[in-house]
């Protein structure tokens, strides 16, 4: 199991600590990013985040969860998983990529 990322620690890919470095080693593993992205409308339990996010193994969304869990951008409760307060700052930074994504898409159709 690898370690869950820390600003301050060395991360994949750098060994400088920086918090960026750290958050691009988290954000940049497997299914971290579509899990956020999968709560964005709201709580989710296990098993429904798990069929959204369709192909992803059990062990794999526990570990991603631990993960997101520990830095902070999720929380679990009673109606599931969800994100955080600084879990829903983060997702206002997909809101660029959105758009760059559909830009994107247009381009390619063209």
């Amino acid at each position: 199991m690898s370690e869950i990322p820390r600003p301050g620690r060395p991360a994949r890919g750098s060994d400088s600590g920086r918090p960026i470095m750290t958050l691009l080693d988290l954000l940049g593993r497997r299914w971290s990013l579509r899990v956020i992205w999968e709560l964005r409308d709201g709580p989710l339990v296990f098993r429904a985040l798990q069929a959204r996010c369709a192909g992803m193994s059990s062990s794999v969304l526990n570990q991603r969860l631990r993960e997101l869990r520990a830095a902070g951008i999720l929380a679990a409760g009673d109606d599931g998983y969800r994100l955080t307060d600084e879990g829903r700052r983060l997702l206002d930074a997909y809101v660029p990529l959105q758009s760059w994504a559909e830009r994107w898409a247009v381009r390619e159709r063209e």
